[in-house]
């Protein structure tokens, strides 16, 4: 049985729309005018919005993939200042409201809704940390905004059989081929390590330690970390770097997973190959490289792995981020715990009669 990695298993050789008020929700909220227009100005908050993501990248380190989101989100709302005809830097409270307003009946998904709203005040904190943001009308900052907590949605995971059908889809071919044999080292490691997809694309080869079972990814932040994973990984590995790597090698590259041109393998390569084989392994959802980080983590508490190794592991800056997972593992012992009850009544009754 493939199981994710843990300290215990690796020491024996083992397992492979804006910001709202409190009261958002409610009809009087929802029906929010747009307030009075200011004077706008001849800047629509471009410029400044550049310079925020300039900030973002170089000094904070934030991702490619963070920087296209913070440019949408900023951008819609900078859109709808300007179709107001108010000036990016006299916008309030009022006007973030009726913002996240018009967004929510768009039918943007609540957890985007609240992204977004973080996003527009964290541009405003920053303008005013610059000491470019006047002082707005009393009780109307846009500083004030408030966002709507959203609803928590527990992280979706495989069990451990489709993760170990899914795993071995790429070496049930009637020929070793060096795709195939990439394709399993690739689905194992981003498993027994629970990687994240633009972790395990970036990983070069002298990242790998086989003989210790560990690689070294650059997470969010641009933070390293060591992950560390099993024997199946180390295997599947090992046969890809033998048999597979050097037969798509072009030259010098130093990325450990590459495609066919011998480059490295990008992130929407490793997006196709997992779900591929969860369409080979006849899995009936949308497959995807978080998918098997939601199962690694799932599996690892369920094996009783503490929870400040499972943060470790995972990469979390804290721990509260990790702790949604128990919800995941309490609510299937208590369908455990109530399956078994309901078992044993029938039992009972079927004696009785």
């Amino acid at each position: 049985m493939l199981q994710p990695t843990c300290y215990a298993y690796v020491a024996s050789g083992g397992w492979r729309r804006p910001l709202l008020s409190p009261d958002f929700t409610s009809p009087d909220v929802l029906r929010v005018d747009a307030p009075p227009s200011r004077t706008a100005s001849p800047d629509g908050g471009g410029e400044a919005l550049e310079r925020y993501l300039n900030h973002l990248s170089r000094v904070l380190r934030r991702s490619p993939h963070t920087i296209r989101n913070y440019r949408r989100d900023i951008g819609v709302f900078l859109d709808y200042l300007r179709g107001l005809g108010v000036a990016y830097d006299r916008a309030g409270r009022s006007h973030g409201r009726a913002f996240l307003t018009v967004q929510r009946e768009d039918g943007l998904a609540e957890a985007s809704l609240k992204r977004r709203a973080m996003t527009v005040r964290g541009f405003y904190a920053w303008l005013d940390r610059q000491g470019e943001l006047p002082a707005g009308e009393p009780g109307d900052s846009i500083l004030m905004l408030r966002y709507p907590k959203a609803p928590k949605r527990l992280p979706r995971f495989l069990d451990q059989q489709q993760v170990s059908d899914l795993v071995e889809s790429p070496s049930r071919v009637e020929e070793e081929t060096p795709q195939s044999l990439r394709d399993r080292a690739l689905l194992e490691l981003l498993y027994a390590a629970g990687l994240r997809v633009s972790e395990v694309a970036g990983i070069d080869v002298r990242d790998l330690d086989l003989t210790n079972r560990q690689v070294t990814v650059i997470g969010k932040g641009d933070r390293p970390r060591v992950s560390i994973f099993g024997l199946p990984a180390r295997d599947a590995l090992h046969a890809y770097i033998e048999r597979g790597r050097p037969e798509l090698a072009k030259g010098a590259q130093s990325g450990l997973f590459l495609n066919r041109s011998g480059g490295r393998l990008s992130v929407r390569s490793v997006q196709e190959a997992v779900r591929r084989a969860g369409v080979a392994a006849g899995v009936l959802r949308r497959t995807h490289p978080h998918l098997l980080r939601h199962s690694f983590a799932t599996h690892m508490l369920e094996d009783g792995a503490d929870l400040r190794v499972v943060q470790h592991l995972l990469g979390h800056s804290s721990a509260d981020t990790t702790q949604i997972y128990t919800a995941v593992t309490a609510g299937r012992r208590e369908a455990a715990v109530t399956a078994a009850l309901a078992r044993a009544r029938r039992r009972e009754s079927g004696r009785a009669e």
